[in-house]
């Protein structure tokens, strides 16, 4: 493993890159869940498909881990910046085959890589696991409930409150779940950051990903990125697309549980060889 540095938009951003031994290997792009760092969920997966043969590339997105930009907020033009120049440090790389890189999200990521693939040409192949595709109108299926939250985070735009809590405490993830992986995290995040959410659609993407092939892993059951959106996400995609259901229980198997990870990246590898590039 490599630790490397790239800049995007002049901000300079952290990252870990394996599997550069041997020349001209596909490559991933990885992003990860909300708050997540490089040595969490990305490098998880990161490290086990560079195993698979992969070169990857796990990184702090700005704001977030070691890399700069204004802490603890969640800028999403800023973090499609961010993808756009970890594609660029791969294509660039002599142990890269630049026809074939691909974006991986987990968790929030799976929406970024979505989009990201939808902007950028270079990017040749995309999957999400556990993915949050956000949809402002499936948020909004409650209109005054969704104009109120987005007033309430309008209003208080920078103040910071936790990113989880126990015992049903305010934060930007509430629940036992999100508190179970990020206890020992003392993270704060920008009421801002939950209006960017609210507002990014990953799911419009969808229907851009004609000459992209789509992967989505997700569990049946998920009480924080509804299945429905996975499944949305997948029949709205004109091109080559798979999905794979895992029985998992709760959101959160996905990151680091077995045998899930497991399911995970061998799905992923498969999808994501020489043929989802032909």
């Amino acid at each position: 493993m490599d630790e490397i540095a790239f800049v995007s938009d002049g901000i300079t951003l952290r990252g870990h890159l394996r599997g550069t031994a041997a020349g001209r290997r596909p490559a991933l792009a990885l992003t990860g869940p909300f708050t997540g760092v490089k040595e969490q969920v990305a490098g998880l997966y990161a490290e086990r498909l560079a195993a698979k043969g992969f070169v990857t590339l796990a990184f702090d997105h700005r704001g977030w881990g070691g890399s700069g930009g204004r802490r603890g907020h969640e800028d999403v033009q800023g973090k499609l910046a961010d993808l756009r120049a970890a594609v660029g440090v791969l294509a660039a790389h002599p142990a890269v085959d630049p026809e074939r890189i691909a974006v991986l999200g987990v968790c929030l990521g799976g929406g970024y890589a979505l989009r990201a693939a939808a902007q950028d040409p270079r990017v040749r192949a995309v999957a999400g696991i556990a993915g949050g595709y956000n949809s402002p109108a499936h948020f909004a299926r409650d209109p005054d409930a969704y104009r109120a939250a987005l007033a309430e985070f309008l209003q208080h735009y920078d103040e910071y409150i936790p990113a989880v809590a126990p015992d049903g405490g305010e934060a930007a993830m509430p629940g036992e779940e999100p508190y179970s992986y990020y206890r020992t995290s003392d993270t704060m995040v920008t009421k801002g950051s939950l209006h960017a959410l609210m507002t990014f659609d990953a799911l419009g993407a969808a229907p851009l990903l004609a000459r992209t092939p789509l992967l989505v892993v997700h569990g049946r059951t998920d009480a924080y990125c509804a299945p429905e959106l996975a499944e949305q996400v997948y029949e709205a995609a004109p091109g080559r697309k798979r999905i794979e259901w895992l029985d998992s229980d709760r959101h959160v198997d996905l990151y680091d549980q077995e045998p899930y990870v497991t399911q995970a990246v061998d799905a992923t590898a498969e999808f994501l060889g020489v043929a989802a590039y032909q």
